[in-house]
């Protein structure tokens, strides 16, 4: 064998197939117990994430779903772990990130629980006052590590851009999605919707009447960029 095609073979096994890559992607809402029978939730259906997740499966990365309780069909070719509270959630994501190329979070993470859980069913005896405590944010738990990217998601009642702004400064994300909940625009369940993406570098696209599935592929698309 020549000197130089053993260099040639010795590069080619160098270099070898591109490496899968890993995406951790949360979705639904997380429930918050109040007593065994109740508790604090909110109107999340999951369906973005498990569109963004079957999306990513789709394109041949390697998945791992972060599911709190919804009524969907697992995406095919997906790992899916289940949850229930914001800290399994936390618990979860933290276990896997550190193996991650991206972190997509679109679980709609209840931001608040109760203080204290009843062990019976409360009963309804008069007024009825509650001690909330603030769960763990989750993005900022995670931080910022080289070669992770970070994707966030933003539900905002007011001032869209100036929250998502701040969000994306607060918590170090490569990219934020942002959707309103006001007259004529609902961001749950399915149907078409109204999105902003935003990223680190303060460019801002407007996406008007689109289907989930439509966005989860314009978001993975942005990914697919920082993969280079």
């Amino acid at each position: 064998m020549t000197k130089a095609r053993a260099m040639h073979e010795h590069e080619g096994q160098k270099k070898g197939p591109e490496r899968v890559r890993k995406i951790l992607v949360t979705a639904g809402p997380t429930i918050e117990p109040l007593d065994p029978i109740r508790y604090i939730s909110n109107h999340s259906t999951g369906t973005m994430g498990y569109e963004i997740a079957g999306e990513c499966a789709r394109r041949g990365f390697d998945v791992c779903l972060i599911s709190g309780p919804v009524h969907l069909s697992p995406p095919s070719g997906v790992e899916v772990v289940k949850v229930t509270t914001a800290r399994e959630m936390r618990d979860r994501v933290l276990e896997r990130v550190g193996e991650s190329d991206c972190l997509i979070m679109a679980a709609a993470v209840c931001d608040f629980r109760p203080g204290k859980v009843e062990r019976q069913k409360i009963k309804k005896r008069g007024e009825l006052r509650l001690r909330l405590v603030k769960n763990p944010d989750i993005l900022l738990e995670v931080g910022q590590r080289e070669g992770l990217v970070k994707v966030g998601f933003a539900l905002e009642t007011e001032n869209p851009v100036e929250n998502g702004k701040n969000k994306l400064r607060a918590k170090d994300l490569d990219m934020i999605i942002i959707n309103t909940k006001s007259e004529g625009a609902d961001p749950f369940g399915p149907g078409e919707k109204r999105y902003m993406l935003m990223d680190r570098g303060g460019n801002i696209r407007e996406f008007k009447d689109v289907m989930k599935r439509q966005m989860a592929r314009v978001i993975i698309g942005e990914v697919e960029k920082y993969f280079g």
